[in-house]
């Protein structure tokens, strides 16, 4: 019997064109094998969060409809998070407020889903890694109960925009692996 291929989606909590969450989150879509496809979605053009943009349910701008649909056509999600002032950024914030519309009926709503947090200190964005736990379970989604996957000195991990760390990789490898069994169990 043929094993249906996963498909990933991943963002970056991250804008900036150096980002080391984006640099990460481009390595992990490398990872991509035969029995998983990962793709990532820029937030880039998803604007502030104000329910005055949707004033019916559907009616929101493009992008946000179309973060919305790759996260729904998703098999999971990959979220990966620089850590700012002890927390997650503001621009995944956003983005999980938008994407959890309607309230516990979203995309997000029983989406298995891995986190992944970088920073260029020593504790790798443990604080952000719980505060976007807290925010995907308040949106029902399914969380990968594994280690963290925290990425302490992140900058020195990435030579080149490319991950060079392979405890670091081995770490994210088994991430995607759980992710794919949490996934294949919550349809089973």
């Amino acid at each position: 019997m043929t094993q249906k291929t996963l498909h990933f989606v991943g963002i970056s909590g991250s804008l900036r064109s150096g980002s080391f969450s984006a640099a990460l989150l481009s390595e992990i879509v490398a990872m991509s094998d035969d029995r998983t496809q990962i793709t990532a979605f820029s937030l880039r053009d998803v604007p502030l969060y104000n329910q005055d943009l949707e004033p019916t349910p559907g009616s929101a701008p493009a992008p946000v409809l179309a973060l919305r649909e790759a996260i729904g056509a998703a098999d999971g999600l990959i979220v990966v998070s620089p850590e700012y002032n002890w927390g997650m950024s503001g621009v995944l914030k956003n983005a999980l407020d938008w994407a959890s519309r309607p309230a516990y009926k979203s995309v997000l709503a029983g989406k298995t889903s891995l986190i992944i947090t970088t920073s260029p200190f020593p504790l790798g964005g443990v604080r952000a890694q719980t505060q976007v736990r807290q925010t995907l379970s308040a949106t029902l989604s399914r969380v990968v109960n594994r280690p963290e996957i925290v990425v302490a000195h992140v900058g020195d991990k990435l030579a080149g925009g490319h991950l060079t760390d392979e405890p670091t990789r081995g770490h994210i490898k088994a991430g995607l692996a759980d992710l794919a069994t949490e996934v294949a169990r919550a349809r089973s």
